[in-house]
């Protein structure tokens, strides 16, 4: 039997293949030599002992947006107290309808008076800064992945460094992949996707990649595990996602940003949302490209340098980070305890609690992203930021947070227990009707009156008030249309005012048919949470591409039998009650077919060719969308995402020796403690005769775990191919 002792160097001894660069990458280490940065745990009850003078936030914009929606808030209530108090006397229902009502209308002015100030900020037209010709700093690049497609993820971090290479400031940037994957055939993948573009580029190339055998603390941990290894060695960081695209000018601009404000700490770019075909993508696609840069520019307004992070396409001075984002973890077990989840939030509260200024550059142009193909794909990731968001109720007291920090938060926390609210507030004023349809009026009560009480509406009112809150819900919309009218270019290449109109009702109906459904997978979320079910931390389904159809039922059957329910009672206890619900049992009627067709690239695709939900980075593509998608489909004819990592290792020796030379020193294991996967994966393997066995008999775990064991990885080397 072969002896598992053997050195990894008797890998070696068959040659590699053409295509594999593994070979030539050999004598280059895979990360730059450490330059540890001390990153210190920071204490939420208590405030920093240093503090800078970040500078503060526009009082006039602020007295607008939330004075405003204080004002409008109050009116909305004066005018619902008025609809439920028309027969002179309010039953204790109909005030709870009312405390429901304002608490979901004070929601949506917020939204609608910092969209009047972003629209106003973006009538002033702005040139676009002149690109800069010289830095002084050095800036990380970095990319955290999580399982993902080597394909599209090299791809887009090749487009990237070649468009910052072009703009002759490539030396002040390195380049990171930090991988936490998990599934062994995915890092396996990023290993070989990176030796290969490692050898592409050439030997001076600043490409480094990284994988960590335990992913501690999720993405937060990933970032906060460089910055304590590395992160003496730069002045900034800028942080991508997996599907993050920036062009070389917008990267350069970002770090000229940060140079020429030394208080800043983050400063954000906003991404838009391109390379999506699914009818669902595209209707978010449509909707973050024309009301979008109204809502984060009226956001950034009021903000000023206390503004948010939304966890990547955004530079961060890396001393900033360290001394002030260190992430405690919550006493007490998931969902509220444990990690933080939602990070972002809470990194850029703790910077701009240490006094540095945390900002948002909207007009900044070529910034991009993806989304979510579908109804459900999104319901996945939203449950993560569902539970992210409510924990944050835990930290919004924090010591010495800036108010608006501290508002960041509550509008995170508002945005997933609206959905709640909204479904008690229908609940109450189906139980309203019900009562005035069908019980009979107390006539002996407490309180001494010559008539019974009776629950009644103003019916006049009661439209007036839906008329108001419908205009007042749909207005940043209106907003963005407007802007997007009134600029040429903008309207020429959104199809011309005709079908940019059109695709602008296109998504208010299936929107508002959306709403309904949304409302309850979110109302499902928070419940679950509150009665203390933890989420877990899967990998976002990034390709276009529709989900079988028994998925789809068995994730909205109970949906549209609410919705079948819901009408046939409305309309059985009165006409106008089922009128007026209509649209929401409309939408969880349909909400399988719905949810079909969300994901369906053929409906995309066909609205794509009438012109309709079209955006102007469609009809003319950024060079780097367009150089990403050739390099991913050549990445893709590779084949490196179809491989079996065990196969590949087997097959070619330069790869098992770089892949041995990438792994961390082994540390001493303690006396007692047995890591299962491990020697399981250890015996497995001394035992197979051939590979075919060794891959028959290993879990996905012990896979995992064998990646890991140099020795292990010598004795798969010496079986047979079959």
């Amino acid at each position: 039997m072969p002896d598992p002792a053997a050195s990894v160097s008797t890998v070696m001894d068959r040659p590699a293949p053409v295509e594999d660069c593994a070979e030539a990458s050999l004598g280059r280490a895979a990360m730059p030599q450490r330059a540890p940065l001390t990153m210190p745990v920071q204490d939420l009850r208590t405030r920093p002992a240093t503090h800078r003078d970040g500078g503060g936030g526009p009082l006039l914009a602020r007295l607008f947006v939330f004075g405003g929606a204080a004002a409008l808030t109050a009116y909305g209530g004066w005018q619902m107290y008025e609809v439920i108090s028309v027969s002179g006397g309010t039953t204790w229902l109909q005030y709870v309808l009312l405390v429901l009502f304002v608490l979901n209308f004070s929601w949506i002015a917020l939204a609608f008076t910092a969209a009047l100030l972003g629209f106003a900020a973006l009538l002033r037209r702005e040139p676009p800064a002149p690109l800069p010709t010289g830095l002084a700093t050095r800036t990380a690049i970095v990319m955290p992945v999580y399982n993902e497609g080597s394909a599209r993820v090299f791809a887009g971090l090749q487009a990237m460094y070649e468009a910052v290479e072009a703009t002759g400031l490539g030396r002040h940037f390195d380049w990171f992949v930090l991988s936490d994957s998990t599934q062994a055939d995915a890092w396996i993948a990023e290993e070989r996707a990176f030796l290969a573009l490692r050898e592409e580029l050439g030997p001076e190339a600043r490409l480094y990649y990284r994988h960590r055998e335990k992913n501690h603390h999720r993405k937060a941990g990933n970032i906060a595990d460089f910055v304590t290894g590395w992160g003496e060695a730069y002045d900034h960081m800028l942080v991508l996602d997996a599907d993050s695209l920036l062009t070389g000018a917008c990267i350069v601009r970002l770090a000229a940003a940060m140079e020429a404000d030394p208080q800043a700490g983050i400063i954000q770019s906003l991404p838009l949302i391109i390379n999506r075909n699914t009818l669902f993508a595209r209707l978010q696609q449509f909707a973050a490209r024309i009301y979008g840069p109204v809502i984060a520019t009226g956001l950034s307004v009021w903000s000023g340098r206390d503004g948010n992070y939304w966890g990547h396409n955004a530079i961060i001075r890396m001393r900033a980070f360290a001394e002030a984002a260190g992430l405690p973890d919550l006493k007490g077990r998931p969902p509220f305890g444990g990690h933080i989840l939602s990070h972002d939030f809470v990194e850029a509260a703790l910077i701009r609690r240490a006094g540095w200024g945390v900002t948002m550059l909207p007009r900044l142009e070529g910034s991009y992203e993806e989304s979510p193909p579908s109804l459900i794909d999104l319901a996945v990731r939203d449950r993560r930021w569902a539970q992210g968001n409510l924990q944050h109720a835990r930290i919004i007291g924090a010591a010495g947070l800036a108010p608006a920090s501290r508002q960041h938060f509550a509008t995170g926390i508002a945005g997933y227990v609206a959905s709640p609210l909204w479904l008690a507030q229908l609940v109450i004023g189906i139980v309203i009707v019900l009562q005035t349809a069908w019980v009979r009026p107390e006539y002996f009560s407490a309180e001494f009156g010559l008539y019974p009480v009776w629950p009644r509406f103003d019916p006049v009112r009661a439209l007036q008030l839906f008329a108001l809150t419908m205009g007042i819900l749909l207005a940043p919309k209106v907003l963005g249309l407007i802007l997007a009218l009134l600029d040429a270019e903008t309207r020429r290449a959104s199809g011309g005012a005709g079908r940019l109109i059109l695709s602008f009702l296109i998504e208010i109906l299936l929107s508002a048919l959306i709403a309904p459904i949304a409302m309850l997978i979110q109302s499902g979320s928070v419940f679950q949470i509150l009665a203390g079910r933890d989420t877990g931390w899967n990998p976002q389904r990034r390709d276009d591409g529709s989900i079988p159809v028994s998925d789809i039922v068995r994730r909205h059957r109970w949906h549209t039998g609410l919705g079948l329910v819901t009408g046939v009672a409305a309309f059985a206890i009165a006409t106008s009650l089922f009128l007026w619900m209509s649209p929401t049992i409309l939408g969880l009627v349909l909400a399988i077919p719905l949810s079909w067709a969300s994901g369906q690239l053929a409906l995309g695709l066909a609205l794509k060719g009438r012109g309709l939900l079209v955006t102007p980075e469609e009809q003319a593509p950024p060079a780097i969308a367009q150089r990403a998608g050739e390099l991913a489909r050549r990445n893709a004819a590779r084949g490196f995402d179809d491989a079996d990592a065990l196969a590949a290792l087997h097959a070619d020796a330069a790869l098992a020796q770089a892949h041995a030379a990438m792994l961390p020193e082994g540390r001493p294991r303690p006396r007692g403690h047995i890591d299962a996967d491990h020697t399981l994966a250890r015996a497995k393997i001394v035992e197979a005769e051939s590979l075919t066995e060794a891959r028959t008999w290993l879990t996905p775990k012990e896979r995992f775990a064998l990646l890991h064991d140099r020795a292990g990885l010598d004795q798969l080397s010496r079986l047979k191919p079959a």
